[in-house]
Parts: structure tokens; sequence; C-alpha cells
């Protein structure tokens, strides 16, 4: 029987997810998008991974409680909607609606809002969101070119959002424990809060967290939250390993980085002095879908061009990357328009990448969710066995139907030397 439902609202973040929840013994199987076919899954855990984060809110609602009706037809009772630990949703949503939507579907009067990560920096206190020590709307994720944070209280941040009112349980309460995080829940609850915002600033709080919410029908929060639970379910019971079938393949490697977060940034300029770099130009990936076609078989004579050998001890793979700083995006924005430069990039990507395919490569580190979505869907991969980590938050997976490998990483995550470690794992 299934433990724990996750819906993650993109790639990136269910395989952030999906390699906590493995690390603490629940086996567990990532699904791209919602399954057609009506296989019984034997795992404890399934990850539906959507490409709902910054869709218009309609998709988003609509995919979602498409997810949490087949979880449930798959006998799941507990549903775990994963956002990121920077909590990425700008005032319209998508994260408020879509709570409101599930709460609705599945008859839950109050739940918990918890992105906290302590491991990756993201600690929320007194109801503030802060990323390694600065509140988040004065970290370089004000300058997120989808969901740019402006503000750093996620009760504000809900209640703009949704339908309901937030309340703050604060860290004095976490640190009494359980029954007094659980009693405190229930007060607020009883007072008609819709959300509880849960401070966090180590993983000792999210312990806490985890033992009251475990039986909760529906919690909402970062992965953090979803590794917490996955201890407290398996408490008392002996350990056991999940099943390690993400094991990566050592063949053809690519390096495609489509974010442009500060850490991203960092890791392309480390590794550019290492290994052959291509940078995308943003003009020839806005023209027809034959002139995008083109510009994509260019680059791909580069990557063939610069890819020697496989296995770990080969030379560094090539790196494609549109990843810019925040005064060069801003110039694209206002040239092209933010939403039109964003999906050029990622049709650029989904092209490129069936391309790679064709051409043999079977191995891809990609850096930024949104380039991780469209790659994976150009791919044709339906789902992931989960891997070994190669970074907190960043495991390999492989595809459930090819010899397909991939590293999915969040923009922030991961040091600098990330794109040359993760091909030595």
């Amino acid at each position: 029987m299934i433990k724990l439902g996750v819906i993650a609202d993109d790639f990136t973040g269910g395989t952030d997810i999906a390699s906590f929840l493995v690390a603490e013994g629940l086996s567990t199987l990532q699904v791209i998008g919602v399954p057609q076919d009506t296989q019984e899954i034997t795992a404890d855990a399934v990850v539906v991974s959507l490409k709902s984060r910054s869709c218009p809110k309609e998709e988003a609602i609509r995919d979602s409680l498409e997810a949490v009706r087949y979880l449930r037809a798959q006998g799941c009772e507990h549903f775990f909607f994963k956002y990121c630990s920077t909590f990425d949703s700008t005032a319209e949503g998508n994260i408020g609606p879509v709570t409101d939507a599930l709460m609705q579907e599945l008859g839950v009067k109050t739940t918990v809002i918890s992105p906290a990560l302590p491991v990756n920096g993201r600690q929320v206190y007194q109801g503030y969101l802060f990323v390694k020590g600065q509140l988040i709307a004065e970290s370089p994720m004000k300058d997120h070119p989808v969901n740019p944070m402006r503000d750093s209280s996620l009760k504000r941040l809900m209640e703009m959002q949704s339908q309901g009112k937030c309340a703050i349980i604060s860290h004095d309460v976490l640190v009494k424990g359980p029954a007094a995080l659980r009693a405190e829940l229930e007060r607020l609850s009883a007072e008609g809060y819709a959300y509880v915002s849960l401070d966090a600033i180590d993983d000792r709080d999210l312990e806490v967290q985890g033992e009251v919410l475990k039986d909760y029908t529906l919690v909402t929060g970062g992965s953090g939250l979803g590794k917490a639970i996955a201890r407290a379910l398996l408490k008392g019971t002996e350990a056991k390993a999940a099943t390690q079938k993400g094991e990566p393949n050592y063949r053809r490697t690519v390096v495609l980085s489509g974010s442009c977060s500060a850490m991203t940034q960092a890791q392309v300029k480390t590794y550019q002095g290492k290994a052959p770099s291509f940078a995308v130009d943003i003009a020839r990936c806005v023209g027809s879908q034959a002139e995008v076609e083109a510009y994509a078989r260019e680059v791909l004579a580069f990557v063939q061009e610069n890819s020697q050998g496989e296995g770990k001890d080969a030379p560094l793979a090539p790196l494609v990357y549109a990843t810019s700083d925040p005064d060069k995006l801003h110039q694209i924005q206002a040239q092209y328009g933010a939403k039109a430069s964003s999906q050029a990039i990622e049709n650029f990507f989904y092209t490129l990448a069936g391309l790679l395919k064709s051409a043999g490569f079977c191995k891809y580190v990609i850096a930024g969710g949104e380039t991780s979505g469209q790659i994976t869907k150009a791919l044709g991969v339906a789902g992931f066995y989960i891997g070994p980590s190669i970074a907190p938050g960043v495991p390999w997976v492989k595809a459930i139907n090819a010899d397909i490998s991939l590293a999915l990483k969040s923009g922030n995550f991961g040091d600098e030397n990330f794109f040359e470690y993760a091909q030595r794992v």
C-alpha cells in the first residue's frame, strides 16, 4: 500500500523529495505527469511530477486535481503537495490556488505550510523565509526570471494567493515537542485558520513536524518535511534499503543549463574553466521552429565534436548553457519579453534534447526546473527510478522505460563543482 502520495509542482522538485524519501527507506517511484494506465504500483511512495509551478493557475489546479485523484485510485490516503523550499510563487499563485483545490477535493479544513530545508540553507523563523541567512526578498531570489520573490512573509504570500487565513506557529512552540505542536494546530484549526505556517530552523524542528503530521490527510511544503514524515512513518520498524534501480549509466554525457540562479551562474563559471562550453544565443531561439531546429543542429554539432569517451574517467562532458547574470537577464527580458524569452529557451532545449537522444546521448546533467521539464518531455521519459545522491535534494535518476540517466538540479542546489562531481559519482 502506498504510504505517501506526493504531488510535485516541477520535475526537479519531484526528484528532490524522492531522493529524501529513498534515503529514509521508503521505496519510491517518480512518474512524469499523471499516468494514463491503471497498473497497480508497488511502492511505499509515489511522486507525481507536474509542470505546474509557473503555468496559468487554472492549468495548475486541473493537473494537481488529476494527480490527487490518480493517487486516491491507487489506494493512497496521505498526500503531500511539494513545492520549492524557496516558495517560488508570485502574489497570484500557484501555491495558494492549488492548496485550496486540494483541500476542497480531500475535505481538509486546515493544512500546513512548511518549505524549510535547513541542509540547503532554507529556514523559516517567525513566519519569514530565509535563504542562507538572508530574507528571501533580499536574496538573489528577488531576481528570479519566472517567480521573483518580493515578500519574505509566508503568511502574506498565502493570504495574497488563496481564499483562507494563515496563522503562524513559531519556533518556541516547536522546541516544546510534538504534543505542543499538535495542541497548537488543533487550536488554530478550531479558530478557523485554513493554513498554518510552521517555523523550522534545523532538522530537529522538522522531526517534530514529521511526528505530528505523518497521519495528516494533506500537508504542503518542501523536501525537508517530506524527509521528516518518511522517518516518522518508518519509526519503530526494521530499517530497510529502498530499491536502488536508479544507478547511473556511464554513456555519452552532456550538461545543459537553463537556470539563471546565483548558484547555477557560479557552477557554469567554474565548469567553463574545465570543459568545452557553448553559450546559447537567445536571438536565434525566437525565430520560426525551422530556424530553431537549424540552430539546435549547430549546437548538436558542437556537442558531438567535444564529447570524448564514456565512463567515470572520461574527459568532462560539454556544456550548453542559457544561464545569464541579472543584468544580462534584464536586458534579454526587456528586448524579447520575460515570458517570450523563457518560452524560447525552453523550446530550444526541448528541440536540442530530441536531437541529442537521436545522436545517442544517454546521460544528462540538467540545471533548472523548467529546463528539466522540457528535456525530460523531449526524451520521452515516463518516470524515474531514484538512484544515488549527488547533493542534498539532487539524486541520479534513471528512466523506467529507457537506458537514460538524468541529474535534474534545481537552480540553487549543489555547490560550485556540481557539474563535474555529478559525472564522477
